[in-house]
């Protein structure tokens, strides 16, 4: 099938991995004249007098035969669903290179020429890796370095003269990926995902020029290769011009903040055409699994990932022992800033596989390798102000803005200053010269003011709210500083409101940021209630411009759907302090009905020892959650807020409903990072299995499920004996309770 495989296998004839050049160009000869280029092959294959006899007609047939071979490719790639025979298909392509050649100024910018396959039907699923895809546990000085080959000597009970043979490599700053070979095929790309559990990515990867699709002849039959994907500083650069160009608002046109997230996100796109058009690279460093490993060391194992067409680093050396090591590390730091990619440390690895496999590893990271981190890069600039923005929960945050400077690859103009208390730490004032670092080079933070000593005025903090006046205060033991104005406070009405109709609490998904600036800027909505209002105003909106009958009724029947909004999905998104979504639930696990959750907080804001000791049976609701309860219905507004709301809106008694399973009546832990499902997700398929879930490990618990990077609370679950499952189990459990 010639065309079906020209077109949905576009991404593999693109993949033209280092070689002998006079095969690359070829390759790009053929792509070119049969996708996209010179398609007079094709056009060949039908009779110029069968073609439109105007540009018109060929236009609304090129149009037709796009929907037309999208839908099939669609059926054919996606849903393995085909409604046609591979020649009728292929009868489709033809015609189409055939139109496009006899009217190349007709073709469209979605034509089958230039399309790779389909989107897959659900984005990125999630498979297992066959080996786990490790992190480093890293170093920061030459100390951390030595400490790492004593532990390594120690478990292999190695002598003090015995010599360690290392290697060393950049660690690159990119996006981690496993390749899947068989039988010297291509077959599965993933991301590392949790380590366990990735991303797959295999029509993405198909489309990046380094990657080989196939493995030279005696390769074993199974070998995953694993590597960075990345893109360089100057792709990514043009690339956000380019981005900025393309749009038509410059003001929102999308714009990725570093490489790495740029990286990342073209290789996680939906159409694997987007991730194609990107500039993407990609460098090899080591394996997974493999039948058979043909080398005896790191050494020579990447010297065989180059001999199979994988880029690696240049700077890949093998040292003797950690004096070398160290040496390259300074050689590679000084490098560092005129590398075409962005690195942040040095990987030493054990060079002897027979070692590495000894050593093992622990917890997430193998004992065989270490990242030696570079310093964080700092720069000097002009604190040239200090602004307070307030937030949806009233904190006052003071911002640095500051003369704009470049460190780490980044040009930075902002940098928190988090709080009253680091501002008189640092002792910064408007005019001073600080010195900025990118903490992890990530997050701009000041760590040192160049000119305190100078005699200036002390920051004054202020103490009521910037936008609307009201007092700003701080908790006892608090240093947040917090607006009192709640829903009367124009800076907090619209992240509240926000706040309100997310997904998370009322999930009214046509009612998006833009939206409700607008029915604020008119004086609609000040408060939650009067969202239930907005009906009032149909005329007023259908008046406006852009708006037609069909959105203003989707808008208004979206509203009207949530007036029986689940109780502690309401209560969530009042944005009371400390009130997350599963404290919502919790509390409403005991009182059932927000009035009955009022008044007991009101009767233990008055000292009602009754109500504190219902408060006290609720996991993980102490006293800073009892007190903003108090606190929120101590205010007028808020009350008068509340009851408004109250009598537009009539939650049901909140109810869990469980079901018989292996954890009903068990005490269950989630630990670490959750790949497949939020801890709220995971909190709720407890309760509905019947089982109680709890921050923290203790003698009562029953279950621990353990994500990656789950720390103490693993530890202390063996300490105590207590059964670990992994995620998957866990998603086993829910299954299998129907």
């Amino acid at each position: 099938m010639v065309a079906r495989r020209l077109v949905g296998g576009l991404a593999q004839s693109s993949r033209l991995h280092r070689g002998d050049e006079r095969v690359r160009s070829a390759r790009r000869g053929h792509r070119a004249r049969l996708v996209g280029g010179d398609p007079a092959p094709l056009a060949g294959l039908v009779a110029v007098s069968d073609l439109p006899s105007t540009p018109d007609e060929a236009a609304a047939e090129l149009e037709r035969l796009a929907a037309e071979i999208a839908r099939h490719n669609r059926l054919y790639h996606t849903e393995d669903a085909p409604e046609i025979s591979d020649a009728e298909y292929d009868a489709l392509v033809r015609r189409n290179a055939a139109l496009e050649a006899a009217f190349p100024q007709l073709v469209r910018t979605d034509s089958p020429s230039r399309q790779v396959g389909a989107a897959p039907a659900a984005h990125l699923a999630k498979v297992a890796h066959a080996r786990p895809m490790f992190s480093l546990d890293n170093a920061f000085d030459e100390a951390d370095v030595a400490e790492f080959l004593g532990r390594v000597r120690r478990f292999l009970a190695l002598g003090e003269d015995e010599p360690v043979a290392l290697t060393a490599e950049p660690k690159i700053d990119g996006l981690s990926c496993s390749l899947r070979y068989e039988g010297g095929q291509l077959v599965r790309a993933l991301t590392r995902g949790d380590g366990q559990v990735g991303e797959d990515v295999t029509a993405n990867v198909r489309t990046i020029a380094d990657i080989p699709v196939t493995l030279p002849a005696g390769a074993p039959p199974v070998f995953e290769v694993r590597g960075e994907v990345y893109m360089e500083k100057a792709a990514f650069a043009a690339l956000n011009a380019r981005l900025l160009a393309e749009a038509d608002d410059p003001a929102k046109a999308r714009q990725f903040a570093n490489p790495r997230n740029a990286a990342a996100g073209s290789l996680r796109q939906k159409d694997a055409g987007v991730t194609a058009s990107r500039p993407l690279r990609f460098l090899a460093w080591g394996w997974g699994e493999a039948s058979d490993l043909p080398g005896a060391t790191q050494t020579e194992m990447v010297a065989l990932l180059r001999g199979w067409a994988f880029p690696v680093s240049d700077l890949f050396r093998s040292c003797p022992g950690i004096a070398e090591a160290l040496d390259q590390y300074r050689r590679i730091e000084q490098q560092r800033a005129d590398l075409p990619f962005d690195i942040d440390g040095v990987v030493y690895k054990l060079d002897r596989l027979d070692w590495q496999a000894r050593l093992g590893f622990v917890g997430r990271a193998p004992r065989w390798a270490i990242a030696h981190k570079f310093p964080a890069q700092r720069a000097e600039t002009t604190l040239n102000a200090i602004d307070i923005q307030v937030g949806r929960t009233g904190k006052l945050t003071p911002v640095a803005r500051l003369a704009p400077v470049t460190v780490g690859g980044v040009v930075v103009t902002n940098a928190t200053l988090h709080n009253a208390d680091e501002i008189a730490r640092l002792g910064v004032r408007p005019g001073d010269r600080v010195v900025l670092q990118r903490a992890g080079d990530v997050i701009p933070q000041i760590v040192e003011n160049l000119t305190g000593g100078e005699d200036r005025p002390a920051f004054a903090f202020p103490d009521h709210c910037p936008i609307c006046g009201s007092e700003a205060v701080a908790e006892p033991g608090e240093v947040d500083v917090r607006c009192t104005g709640g829903l009367i406070c124009p800076a907090q009405r619209l992240e509240r409101l926000k706040h309100f109709v997310s997904r998370g609490a009322l999930d009214v998904d046509s009612l998006g940021e833009e939206r409700l600036k607008l029915f604020i800027e008119f004086g609609w909505v000040k408060e939650p209630a009067d969202l239930f209002r907005l009906k009032e105003h149909r005329d007023e909106l259908l008046a406006l411009k852009g708006w037609k009958e069909t959105s203003v009724d989707a808008l208004l029947g979206a509203i009207e759907a949530r007036r029986a909004p689940d109780a502690a999905r309401l209560l969530f998104g009042l944005g009371i302090r400390h009130v997350g979504s599963v404290t919502a639930r919790d509390l409403l696990g005991m009182f059932v009905t927000l009035p009955a959750l009022r008044e007991a907080a009101e009767a233990a804001r008055a000292g009602s020892e009754e109500a504190l000791g219902r408060f006290a049976l609720i996991e993980g609701v102490g006293a800073a959650v009892i007190g903003a309860l108090g606190d929120f219905f101590h205010e007028p507004h808020n009350v008068t807020a509340w009851d408004d709301l109250l009598a537009q809106v009539t939650p049901p008694p909140y109810r869990i409903e469980t079901r018989a399973s292996e954890v009903s009546g068990l005490t269950v832990v989630f630990t670490g990072k959750l790949e497949t499902l939020s801890r709220d997700e995971a909190k709720a398929q407890a309760e509905a299995l019947g089982a109680r879930v709890a921050g923290s490990v203790s003698a009562k618990t029953g279950l621990v499920v353990a994500g990656a990077n789950a720390g103490s609370k693993l530890k202390k679950a063996a300490d105590l004996g207590v059964r670990v499952i992994d995620e998957a189990t866990w998603a086993e459990i829910v299954a299998a309770a129907g």
